[in-house]
């Protein structure tokens, strides 16, 4: 996190949650895995996130509950630290300093007060040991943990290959191709060793991961080769036997024993769940889990299996039959080819998903909301295996076209190009494919973008390609009725001296076209596709073009490969200016005149935030990130900021998030943002049964609504006679049994005449509510009075008494004190006197 002119470059979502294997809870409520610099806990029956726990500095890289007390876990970090949690309030209740960066963490209910790291040896980078960590007992929240004791040397850091045995007799350690068993009562280490031989694909024995039988003495090991290796008798180091279990056809990712020993879970590439009978020659399998399967856990009462997957997903299975939840995070594939994108409709975030998907993801829920697919073909897992992808994506301004360019290249033969129109269906509320382009370009497309126009009601589309052509499509009406509603088609094709365009870019009235052809700007008129005019100075072939916006749309800029950023003037048609600056991405603010360019420079990247008709940058940020930054995008805001500060106004519309070498999803917050986020996260009152969802809220929120309504309308209407819940003839029609009850109508008419008001109750009531029923009365016959027989009557009172008509009339005020005098009972006063 770093902190620079009051803003702060923060993680806001995207990390990984299959980092690390998962843990569920004892009542299988809540899942809680580690997820960058947090530790998430998410409900297994909603799949919404219920806590973020915040406080590491690093990477967390394991976490285990507490066996002493199911609602705490341990975490451990990169940054040196043990942090005890209570999951359910999001509380941090003490925190251990190792010193040391810790790699995976174990804990078993037989070592009270003893934690197990794995941590690197002394003095060495690439060697690792297991440690017993001894939790001092204090008062105080920080602790330094000195008393350290090594168990097992030379063990793997990945934290599948460690495992306790036996409820915490041994611990069992899998390394290339060694097995150390270490047994804590014998205070003893034994080591058995395989060959370094090869199956007929080539694959080695090398352990890969490793799970011990709860109750028997058997440890289950899995290898590169897809066999799993059963050890047994391993308490006598020349006396142990192994068997094997064979069904993947790759390396074994993780493997885990059910709580009662009966079955053995595995998982790999195939996406396949496979659950082993224990020993039994059978298997059952739960197949087509979406992705490779990297770690497979179960709940502490064997209620439900958790598989993670490599495309950033948790999948929760209920008894290896069904999957019940699926927690989707934002899948990073190897690259980011159709760039960062925002949906104008739902807000989210858009870029490459799965193989041959567009995933859309909430930026404020920090969760997936849904996969569009783009290839609509099953993608096969074989490596060296060349299939369609997605490149390019673009979105119109309103949101409802999706423009979506696949393509294919396979050995000894042309690329394959595909251009696809989706259309937005509100019913279905997602994208339907409206048009199907083979071939759109005769090469391979390098930039394609939509006209923004909002307010225009012929929708654009422009692709450029390496065949020196840019091309214009639009939205036609079917020429005969009996076709099925609009589709695009090609409406101009363009060219420029034979050069190869490399970008395009729409201004923000969509007035004008500008598409870079090498070293040369060309300026078209979409109107009549006219080439109005061409930029060329100074030289250097143009690598990204942008319009300004509001009150700067009459400037374009444009970077070179000549580390040079170029900014035009279009109403004189001149360079305005330009300045040396290795600009990576350029990229423009939809709401404001803020420009947003990452510089490369070295070995880092710096971001200056600017506006085209002023010299000094708004904002500037060094080193931003040690890599590359090549995707970035403005999202608008919900909530617009209210920020004074000159340095911080350029957030206030919209959020600038990017994409760091790492995959990173990085974005800029200030401290009173942040502040905002935690008073209202501390406003949600959250009920300790039921998990927090939007649906929850919703329904929290109505009832309150109902509430209170009820306690107006109950306020207004007064206080009303109880009914006589407590009457012998209730109590017995509601517990007698139906078989020996009388008739229903003989029933009904005692029932009714229990809940009647008896008149001796009422005759009793009636006096002492008698005095205040006249007071209000009189009350509102007085209000209800016109002034003027009010008038009358007052004076005429006056006249019987002697007094004359010219005296004058009470106030309301005045009769309503008049009205209560008399009502007083003044008998004290004539006993005084008689006394």
């Amino acid at each position: 996190m770093v902190e620079h002119a009051g803003i702060r470059v923060v993680h806001r979502g995207g990390s990984k949650i299959n980092f690390r294997e998962p843990i569920i809870t004892n009542d299988s409520r809540f899942l809680i895995c580690a997820s960058g610099e947090y530790v998430k806990v998410f409900s297994t029956a909603t799949e919404e996130c219920i806590q973020d726990l915040q406080g590491h500095t690093d990477l967390v890289t394991g976490v285990v509950l507490n066996p002493s007390n199911h609602l705490q876990v341990y975490s451990c970090s990169a940054d040196g630290t043990i942090r005890l949690w209570d999951f359910t309030d999001g509380i941090l209740i003490k925190t251990f300093t190792i010193g040391c960066p810790i790699y995976s963490i174990y804990a078993s209910a037989k070592h009270g007060g003893v934690l197990f790291v794995v941590v690197a040896m002394p003095d060495e980078t690439k060697l690792f040991q297991l440690v017993a960590v001894h939790l001092p007992h204090s008062g105080e929240q920080l602790v330094e943990a000195r008393e350290m004791s090594a168990v097992i040397t030379d063990v793997s850091p990945h934290p599948g290959t460690i495992a306790f045995g036996r409820e915490g007799e041994y611990i069992a350690s899998a390394k290339d191709l060694q097995l150390q068993v270490f047994f804590f009562r014998k205070q003893t280490s034994y080591r058995f060793s395989l060959s370094e031989s090869t199956n007929k694909k080539g694959a080695k024995n090398t352990f890969t991961c490793i799970s011990c039988h709860p109750k028997d003495d058997c440890i289950a090991t899995g290898h590169k080769d897809g066999k799993i290796r059963l050890w047994r008798n391993v308490n006598h180091k020349k006396e142990y036997t192994y068997s094997t279990l064979h069904w993947h056809h790759n390396a074994i990712s993780s493997l885990h024993f059910t709580p009662e020993g009966t079955s053995l879970l595995s998982g790999g590439i195939e996406s396949v769940l496979v659950q082993w009978q224990y020993g039994q020659e059978t298997k059952s399998f739960l197949p087509r889990l979406g992705s490779a399967i990297t770690h497979v856990t179960v709940s502490p009462d064997g209620a439900l299996y958790c598989t993670s997957h490599a495309d950033n997903k948790i999948t929760i299975i209920q008894n290896c039959v069904k999957v019940s939840a699926v927690i989707q995070g934002l899948v990073k594939g190897e690259s980011v080819r159709t760039g960062l994108m925002v949906d104008p409709r739902s807000k989210a975030l858009v870029l490459n998903g799965k193989p041959g998907h567009l995933q859309f993801y909430s930026l404020q829920r920090d969760k997936q909301l849904y996969n569009l697919d783009i290839v609509q073909q099953e993608y096969i897992y074989q490596s060296g295996l060349e299939q369609f992808d997605v490149v390019k994506a673009a979105f119109d301004a309103r949101g409802n076209w999706l423009a979506t360019v696949e393509e294919r290249k396979l050995k000894h033969s042309e690329l394959e190009i595909n251009l696809k129109l989706w259309a937005y269906d509100e019913q279905t509320q997602s994208f339907v494919l409206n048009t199907t382009v083979s071939a759109p370009h005769e090469a391979r497309i390098t930039a394609m973008c939509f006209s923004h126009a909002a307010d225009d009601q012929t929708c654009t589309l422009v692709t450029a390609s390496l065949d020196g052509h840019f091309k214009a499509w639009q939205l036609f009406e079917p020429a005969h009725t009996e076709e099925e509603g609009p589709s695009w088609a090609c409406d101009f094709v363009g060219a420029y001296h034979g050069l190869t365009p490399k970008c395009c870019c729409f201004s923000a009235d969509g007035s004008l076209l500008a598409v870079s052809f090498q070293e040369v700007v060309t300026v078209w008129s979409p109107a009549s596709w006219e080439l109005l005019t061409t930029l060329s100075q100074p030289p250097g072939v143009i690598r990204d073009l942008c319009f300004g916006r509001l009150s700067c749309s009459k400037y374009l800029l444009g970077t070179t490969a000549k580390k040079l950023l170029c900014c035009w003037n279009l109403l004189t048609c001149s360079l305005e200016w330009s300045t040396s600056m290795n600009v990576s991405l350029l990229l423009a603010d939809p709401l404001s005149e803020n420009m947003a360019a990452f510089c490369r420079q070295a070995g880092s990247t710096n971001l200056f935030v600017f506006k085209p008709s002023e010299p000094r940058p708004v904002f500037s940020h060094k080193a931003l990130s040690s890599g590359k930054v090549t995707h970035a995008v403005f999202a608008p805001r919900d909530e617009m900021l209210e920020s004074c500060e000159e340095s911080v106004q350029w957030l206030n519309r919209s959020q600038l998030y990017f994409l760091t070498s790492n995959m990173d999803l990085m974005t800029f917050s200030t401290k009173a943002e942040e502040d905002r986020l935690m008073a209202s996260s501390k406003q949600l009152v959250i009920d300790e049964s039921v998990a927090v969802t939007p649906f929850y809220l919703l329904l929290g929120k109505h009832r309150q609504q109902q509430q209170d309504k009820q306690d107006t309308l109950s306020s207004l209407t007064g206080e009303r006679t109880q009914l006589p819940q407590g009457s012998v003839a209730v109590k017995e029609f509601l517990h007698t049994p139906a078989h020996v009850l009388p008739s229903a109508s003989f029933l009904c008419s005692m029932f009714v005449r229990s809940l009647l008001i008896s008149v001796t109750d009422r005759e009793e009531n009636e006096p002492a509510e008698e005095e205040m029923e006249s007071e209000k009365e009189e009350d509102s016959e007085g209000e209800l009075e016109p002034s003027a027989s009010r008038q009358e009557k007052a004076a005429s009172c006056l006249q019987a008494h002697g007094y004359e008509s010219a005296a004058p009339a009470l106030t309301r005020a005045q009769e309503r004190e008049l009205r209560r005098v008399r009502k007083l009972d003044h008998s004290w006063l004539s006993g005084l006197l008689d006394s």
